[in-house]
């Protein structure tokens, strides 16, 4: 029976005054941590008191009781961590799993944009995001995908105008509009970003951006717009000239772009203010190996920022910017969100508490429930392809194709001529994007030189953004072979040589998600990365990330599509 008005209000109260008596020393807390020496976000100093905790809150600092009582002597205590901007489903796992492998790390709030499983599911994607993400240990916070397909050139599960995205923002946890990565759209004035805006605007939430390299009069046009941060930044001075035009820099270091190095010196009192952390996309080993914000604030404290700015850009600065206004700080009224280090040279975690519950002690995380989903929404995301079986010769043709020349080291790719056949000796292959949502039987085609495989071929679902299958091959057999078992894996990886497999990793949530915990879907895909080096991919490259981005036509210079070869840089088909 649903509890009346009345009643929660009344429950409200008692919480309240319970609160209250607490923070006033007239009732014992439920936690107090002794002796803490905290992070003061607001006046930039280590403080030393009893931080006492009552229903999830900090209610005071000073000299405390409490049922539960943890000496903190020789520790320092952190607000949590918050990821200023992340696609979750690049972890590979679902968020439960997600949520064991970054609770460890520190990090109690993520913000989330959804537009890979969006760009699959449509709506139904979205809301399987959130049931996913319902009442887990690290809260999970939404901006919606503002580009679903990424561009008119993509063909994806569906296309989202504001007219789909508008009732989201009701949710208690959508905060605004996902990185607007049209920015020429923006800039052109075009109906559908431009609608999205407003319609974001008109429910007062955020937009973030996605303008990489965006200067002068287009820059101002599009901050005028009315997006509001950038997480693109890979150059000191494209920040500056961001920051100044009044944008927030969320400073990325993730799997796929790591920025820190070059946007370590905004971790000073000028600009500090305006900048955040985000990962944007963290594979599985990253997570196991390295670890989530804490490594960048680990790190940004070894490029010489001070680590009281450090841990403030870490939680307060992104809590103030989406409005989360009881979290990122250790004072009255703030979610007891708690990280416990022993210093800020070894930065070990050693406890962690969300809502004054322990979750995390050296290691171990305490158990909790995965969330329920809809059974509709489950079974949809469990059957997310539909084409017919390839064969050999949907991927034979004899005439020239555009050669995507790959940059050591970058995403980006090079105009490398044209190709008509397969030359493995000469690291020419042949790479094919494959319609996998709605069986309209377009297949892609083209070449592409400096990914190393002298045989058998190498095909994934994770595909960005519109997540179709891609596949790189040194024969149209092994290309179809490969490609037919990820479509019966359900999506996933598959390194396949001679028409044997040699290494999968099933992703059968919407063809770019495991059902598998973390460490297993790690072992399985560092195995698949082996695979692919022993038949010869270059061991300085990322066999799957990187394939993942040849099919995204917003990147420099050459993609692959479901249609063919598209030269970003002139906007047309080769």
């Amino acid at each position: 029976m649903a509890e009346s008005y009345t009643s929660r209000i009344n429950r409200k109260l008692r919480k309240k005054r319970r609160m209250i008596n607490v923070a006033a020393g007239r009732e014992k807390a439920d936690l107090v941590l002794k002796n803490a020496t905290f992070v003061n976000v607001f006046s930039n100093e280590l403080c030393t008191a009893d931080i006492a905790v009552a229903e999830g809150l900090i209610v005071g600092m000073g000299s405390y009781q409490g049922t539960v009582e943890e000496s903190c002597v020789g520790k320092i205590v952190l607000p949590g961590f918050l990821d200023a901007h992340i696609h979750l489903e690049s972890s590979l796992v679902t968020p439960r799993e997600f949520v064991r492998a970054v609770l460890p790390h520190g990090t109690t709030t993520v913000v989330t944009d959804p537009h890979e499983i969006a760009n699959v599911m449509g709506t139904d994607g979205i809301e399987y995001m959130l049931q996913a993400t319902e009442g887990l240990p690290v809260d999970v916070q939404f901006m919606l995908p503002s580009c679903v397909p990424a561009t008119p050139l993509d063909e994806s599960g569906a296309v989202l105008d504001y007219r789909s995205l508008d009732s989201f923002y009701d949710y208690p946890r959508v905060l605004g509009l996902a990185e607007m990565m049209n920015f020429v759209g923006i800039i052109a004035g075009d109906d559908q970003p431009v609608e999205k805006i407003v319609a974001a605007q008109a429910h007062h939430k955020k937009i973030d951006g996605h303008a990489p390299d965006l200067v002068g009069n287009d820059l101002n046009a599009y901050v005028a717009a009315g997006v509001y941060s950038d997480h693109e930044c890979h150059d000191l001075n494209d920040a500056i000239a961001k920051l100044q035009r009044g944008q927030f820099i969320m400073i990325r270091e993730g799997t796929a772009a790591r920025n820190l190095k070059a946007l370590a010196p905004l971790l000073c009192h000028k600009y500090s203010e305006r900048c955040m952390f985000c990962t944007d996309d963290k594979h599985p080993n990253d997570l196991l190996e390295k670890g989530h914000i804490d490594f960048i604030v680990k790190e940004a404290i070894a490029l010489g920022a001070d680590p009281i700015t450090a841990v403030k850009v870490a939680c307060h600065n992104a809590a103030r910017y989406f409005l989360l206004n009881n979290r990122g700080a250790v004072a009255p009224g703030y979610l007891a969100d708690f990280v416990l280090i022993d210093d800020f040279q070894h930065f070990t975690i050693e406890k962690v508490y969300k809502r004054g519950v322990l979750m995390v002690d050296h290691g171990e995380v305490a158990d909790f429930p995965a969330p329920d989903i809809d059974p509709y929404l489950a079974q949809r995301a469990h059957n997310t392809f539909h084409l017919d079986r390839l064969t050999p010769q949907d991927f034979a043709e004899q005439r020239p194709r555009g050669v995507l020349g790959m940059v050591p080291g970058e995403i980006t790719t090079v105009d490398a001529g044209y190709a008509d056949h397969i030359d493995p000796k000469e690291d020419i292959l042949k790479i094919a994007v494959v319609e996998r949502h709605k069986n309209t039987g377009h297949i892609g085609l083209g070449y592409l030189k400096g990914y190393g495989l002298r045989s058998g071929a190498v095909a994934t679902s994770v595909s960005h953004d519109s997540h179709n299958i891609i596949v790189v091959g040194a024969s149209e057999s092994d290309m179809a072979a490969a490609a037919n078992r990820v479509a019966e894996l359900g999506g996933g990886i598959v390194v396949l040589d001679g028409g044997q497999t040699k290494a999968e990793v099933p992703l059968a949530i919407a063809g770019i998600m495991s059902d598998e915990p973390l460490p297993m879907v790690n072992e399985k895909l560092e195995h698949a990365k082996a695979a692919a080096h022993a038949l010869g991919v270059n061991p300085g490259i990322d066999p799957f990330m990187t394939l993942s981005f040849m099919a995204l036509p917003v990147i420099p210079t050459l993609r692959i599509t479901t249609r063919g070869v598209f030269d970003v840089s002139t906007q047309s088909y080769i």
